[in-house]
């Protein structure tokens, strides 16, 4: 783009050291200010950020191009990463593995702020008003809350329990009510934090709910919490309009008498699929999904499938099911159709499939081949493969429009 240069800077001279000194000025910001001194006009609403496992990087994208616009690099560990976004859609905040908090600024392609806050983390979320930042630890155990701004530390929240012990904090989200809502894996609870008084948070517990819940999903209208369990069968529920009836457990005898399979990788229970009135998820260490009826808590059906599922997601409009798969069965998608739970499409889009994103609206599917360097966008409609971006080890994939989502 070419320099704007102001009309004034070609006047003739004119007497008066006032009016020259106002011809400098004007020549001056003219140039300063011309279109060519600023960074290319770029909207936030159709950004994403993939994940770069191994080289502790993240790619920014555009998904209505389908191009790679930057690569940031220095967010250290992301082998188990996650992304939450500010409401304006400019910041993407990428939690570590190693305890690392990044904040990149997605309009300038760099990281705005970093700070390492703890040894051993495993995600986190946004404050329903968009200030606070929440970590959950493993090392120390508990939960941490930041200025979304700065990043300064505004409460601890430390996961104690039973005589002091500290337990790892999984399932973290974000709920209505200036609310977060995490569980805590060692200690069998879920716990709430009302946070409209950052520095003093509200907490209540909830005790006894299952061994070892390992992962957790928020309703998309922020209802329900319903966390998984590892060391037992069945699921913790937590009705948030009626937090005093306290947790209920449901499925507690599916699976029970069944002979115990080796689970090659845990379920991913934030993709869980919520489609009219049932709840679609990933059975652990079993070849089905399982379908749930929201209104009575009551298993419908166990949908066979080709190996043990990881993300069990719905399409934007619920009409679709994607479902990936543990190795050795991590090259296959399966798409089921939500009108009658029927098996619609198998496909082969490569090698290592993990994470999956659709687009606001659900015309497309974005997936990450980890072992292929790839990522591969779907047309939902035809499924039919539109794109592939060459994406160093990709893994999770997360686009911008979950700045305005419940739990994500």
């Amino acid at each position: 783009m070419k320099k704007i240069v102001s009309f004034s800077c070609l006047l003739t001279p004119i007497r008066g050291r006032l009016m020259k000194e106002t011809i400098l000025f004007v020549c001056l910001f003219s140039s300063i200010f011309s279109p060519s001194s600023f960074a290319e006009l770029r909207a936030t609403g159709d950004l994403g950020v993939v994940i770069e496992r191994e080289s502790g990087s993240a790619v920014i994208v555009n998904t209505t191009s389908h191009k790679t616009l930057a690569k940031i690099d220095g967010l250290g560990d992301l082998s188990h990463a996650s992304v939450v976004f500010s409401r304006d859609q400019r910041y993407a905040y990428v939690f570590g593995r190693d305890g690392g908090l990044s904040k990149i600024d997605l309009l300038q392609d760099k990281i705005d702020k970093r700070i390492v806050q703890a040894g051993n983390s495993i995600g986190g979320a946004i404050s329903q008003d968009g200030k606070l930042i929440a970590v959950s630890n493993y090392t120390p155990g508990g939960v941490k809350i930041f200025s979304a701004d700065t990043l300064e530390l505004v409460a601890d929240i430390p996961a104690s329990y039973g005589d002091g012990k500290l337990s790892k904090v999984v399932g973290l989200t974000d709920a209505p009510g200036q609310r977060f809502v995490f569980s805590l894996f060692d200690g069998g609870e879920i716990w709430t934090a009302d946070v409209k008084n950052p520095q003093k948070p509200v907490i209540h517990k909830y005790p006894n709910i299952g061994k070892e819940p390992y992962d957790a999903l928020m309703a998309p209208d922020g209802h329900y919490y319903i966390a998984g369990l590892f060391g037992e069968p069945g699921l913790a529920l937590l009705d948030l309009w009626q937090p005093e009836l306290g947790v209920k457990r449901i499925l507690p005898d599916y699976g029970k008498h069944d002979e115990k399979l080796p689970v090659y990788k845990m379920p991913h229970l934030e993709g869980w699929a919520v489609a009219g009135d049932y709840l679609l998820a990933p059975a652990i260490g079993r070849h089905e999904v399982l379908v749930i009826d929201k209104k009575t808590w009551q298993l419908v059906k166990a949908i066979p499938v080709p190996g043990q599922p990881v993300f069990v997601m719905a399409r934007p409009d619920a009409r679709q099911i994607w479902v990936n798969f543990a190795f050795p069965d991590n090259n296959q998608l399966l798409v089921i159709d939500a009108k009658d739970l029927s098996l619609t499409k198998l496909l082969t889009p490569g090698k290592g499939v993990l994470h999956m994103e659709f687009t606001p609206r659900g015309e497309q599917v974005w997936v990450a081949l980890r072992d292929d360097n790839q990522v591969v966008v779907y047309d939902t409609a035809t499924l039919q493969e539109v794109a592939r971006l060459p994406v160093q080890k990709p893994n999770g994939i997360f686009f911008s429009a979950r700045a305005h989502k419940i739990g994500l």
